[in-house]
């Protein structure tokens, strides 16, 4: 074990209040905060880190990325060897750790594998909550054949693929069961048309009330839940009357909709720098006119469905679902979600409340007694220049997950 640690004299942010506090020492014992207060008597071993007056806040957490998603050609990633997507997917997750973020949650691809390289230290990355693979309709979002394509099934199994293709209740409980058994936390279904995907137009719904409910069923026996990809306002209704849980995108939503997630205790995760990096870089990369009438029609939506949600108390984690080589937009999403959100919503969005839809609530995202020490030093105060965050982790002085240092570690 490292020796412990006591950081002093900065400024303790926190992420639910939404202000700084001063005069507080934190104290890291075993990875975990022991203890938060002034004149703390830290053991004799510890080693003080002086702040000099810089903020310390908790760890990022996305609520929405795609670890083995090393390209936007998602057939290349999905034929890949499951050894080589492994190394991918380490790689993309050591970036992502650069940039901040101390916690991920996949949305389909991940496995347990790469949970356990995390927890035992061989892979320098975020901690990763997983649901296996997203399940998905023959022909629907993460179904990558072409129409011509009349292969059976698809190579689902593989890492590199985020996909799970089941028709039918007895398919769907069967390989929900997979999903869990595997590892998974949370199980994610794609109930609506895909951007990425050839065959399924945004409005097209997908999946069954019948098969809707089973995921939710086979997911609540687990104490689980189901996580939904979703764009139109009827999608989405459609999920949070069957017991869908976590909404994602949801750029389409109207208010009626929205008032009716945030009663029934939904979370929603926009993704909007996931449309913005594809119209800026879409083309040249290979996405033709179809893809980009369906990227337009989401990309427009995105800041509207931000207003919208919030009017309605709908609580909303932080996403990107970057694919590929877009992963270069990572912290726009911060400047995105700034042209309708407060710093400190956008914060809360990053910690307290991913944190909640991580099932791991008091123990990230925040700087309190027996949380992990996920900890970030910040070169000012984010929650009045929210621009500290971008830059890929240019203005972080240090970024400790579980208190080991990686990056800014004291001489």
């Amino acid at each position: 074990m490292s020796a412990p640690l006591l950081f002093v004299n900065g400024k303790v942010l926190d992420a639910e209040a939404g202000t700084l506090r001063d005069g507080l020492g934190v104290l890291v014992i075993d990875g975990r905060i022991a203890e938060v207060g002034a004149g703390i008597a830290a053991p004799a071993e510890a080693r003080t880190v002086d702040l000099g007056g810089r903020t310390l806040m908790p760890g990022l957490i996305d609520c929405h990325v795609h670890v083995v998603a090393e390209t936007l050609d998602l057939w290349s990633n999905m034929i890949a060897p499951s050894s080589l997507a492994g190394l991918r997917a380490a790689r993309v997750m050591a970036q992502m750790l650069q940039r901040g973020f101390t916690t991920i949650r996949d949305l389909g691809g991940a496995d347990h594998g790469l949970v356990r390289g995390v927890e035992e230290g061989l892979i320098p990355g975020p901690r990763i909550v997983i649901c296996g693979k997203g399940l998905t309709t023959t022909g629907g979002h993460a179904d990558l054949r072409k129409r011509t394509d009349d292969r059976p099934g698809m190579m689902s199994d593989r890492l590199g693929s985020m996909g799970y293709v089941v028709d039918g209740v007895d398919e769907v409980r069967a390989a929900c069961r997979k999903m869990i058994k595997e590892g998974a936390t949370f199980i994610k279904v794609m109930a609506n048309g895909g951007v990425s995907s050839p065959n399924d137009p945004i409005h097209s719904i997908q999946f069954s009330r019948d098969e809707i409910s089973a995921m939710v069923e086979e997911a609540e026996n687990a104490g689980l839940y189901v996580s939904a990809h979703l764009y139109t306002d009827r999608a989405i209704r459609r999920c949070v009357e069957l017991g869908v849980h976590s909404l994602e995108h949801c750029n389409l939503i109207e208010p009626e909709t929205a008032k009716l997630a945030a009663e029934s205790g939904c979370i929603a995760v926009p993704t909007l720098v996931a449309y913005e990096g594809l119209w800026l870089d879409g083309k040249e990369l290979g996405f033709g006119d179809a893809e980009f009438a369906k990227i337009d029609v989401v990309r427009r939506g995105g800041l509207r469905s931000l207003q919208i949600m919030r009017d309605a108390g709908l609580p909303m984690a932080f996403g990107s679902d970057l694919l590929g080589e877009l992963r270069k937009y990572h912290c726009m999403e911060f400047d995105l979600l700034g042209k309708v959100l407060t710093p400190a919503e956008i914060i809360r969005s990053a910690t307290t409340i991913g944190a909640r839809l991580c099932r791991m609530e008091g123990e990230i995202g925040t700087i309190a007694k027996g949380a992990h020490a996920d900890l970030l030093v910040v070169d000012g105060d984010p929650l009045a220049d929210l621009k500290l965050l971008e830059g890929d982790g240019a203005h972080l002085s240090a970024i400790l997950r579980a208190g080991a240092f990686y990056k800014g570690a004291p001489a």
